[in-house]
């Protein structure tokens, strides 16, 4: 359990943008309304070079938040300890107004997953996931935020609700959350819930942070609709209206976009910036 001396600094409530190397200039010159920036901790875990020294020169104007993709948190086996050892190193070096990791498995054994893959919540899960969170703020010293994921399928083994195990896991080890409301429209369309129900039920108490992104759509043998977490197109309307719903709940909070394949030129992200900064602005402080 984290102690309170070391919770993360804090983010501004206002829009941010996944960093990608290409827009390094034009972010310079003309971010606004751009407060924050994130990276993917697994690009930045190397010694020197252009990327590190671009990243130390934005970090000096922007708040950083790091994002990892690669810890497996809910993985059966052991973390990696080099990995957790360079994402200590980095978190150290930059020293981020926040890191957080998601919710899910990535790694068995030796072999590693190029995806965030899915984890029934069961009381071994819970314990399993708590015991690596604990170890990753205990080595880092930091508080980290936890993400819920996108499913696309449901485990008949599950005892608990994904909010409720959110919940618990907050509890147990003092992390934080992320809630990205585009894994909940998600994970509502294909596993046919309500995400309004799910956000009423969320700890939005303990969300940290706000992630949106783009989808693509398909459909399983059935028929259903079948939502793809892509982060390759904008965002939307139903996932600004469902943040609409969430900002209404908890006020001002740090609200990112990301867009993570198929990067658009630089005034295309900034517009979504824009749509997010008009959206915390219709929520009083």
């Amino acid at each position: 359990m984290l102690d309170d001396a070391h919770r993360s600094n804090r983010l501004p409530a206002a829009p941010g943008v996944g960093y990608k190397p290409q827009h390094f200039a034009q972010i310079l010159e003309h971010a606004q309304p751009v407060a924050w920036l994130e990276i993917h901790a697994e690009n930045y875990m190397g010694d020197g070079g252009r990327p590190l020294a671009q990243l130390r020169h934005l970090s000096e104007q922007f708040p950083i938040s790091v994002h990892g993709v690669g810890l497996s948190i809910g993985g059966e086996g052991a973390l990696d300890p080099d990995h957790l050892a360079r994402l200590k190193q980095l978190v150290g070096w930059l020293n981020p107004a926040s890191f957080s990791e998601h919710l899910a498995w990535s790694t068995h054994d030796t072999h590693f997953y190029n995806d965030l893959l899915p984890l029934p919540y069961t009381d071994a899960t819970l314990t399993r996931v708590c015991d690596h969170i604990d170890q990753v703020q205990d080595t880092v010293g930091r508080q980290m935020l936890l993400e819920n994921p996108s499913s696309y399928l449901a485990f008949e083994e599950s005892a608990w609700s994904e909010p409720d195990f959110l919940r618990e896991i907050a509890r147990r080890t003092g992390c934080g959350l992320l809630l990205d409301v585009n894994n909940v429209f998600i994970s509502a369309t294909n596993l046919d819930f309500s995400p309004q129900g799910y956000i009423n039920a969320y700890p939005l108490e303990k969300v940290g942070e706000i992630h949106l992104g783009g989808h693509d759509e398909d459909e399983d043998d059935h028929g259903h609709p079948l939502l793809i977490d892509s982060h390759g197109r904008e965002v939307v309307d139903p996932v600004w209206a469902l943040l609409d719903y969430v900002l209404e709940r908890t006020g001002p909070k740090p609200v990112l976009v990301e867009w993570d394949t198929d990067v658009p030129d630089w005034p295309v992200l900034r517009e979504e910036a824009v749509r997010a900064q008009t959206a915390l602005e219709r929520i009083p402080a």
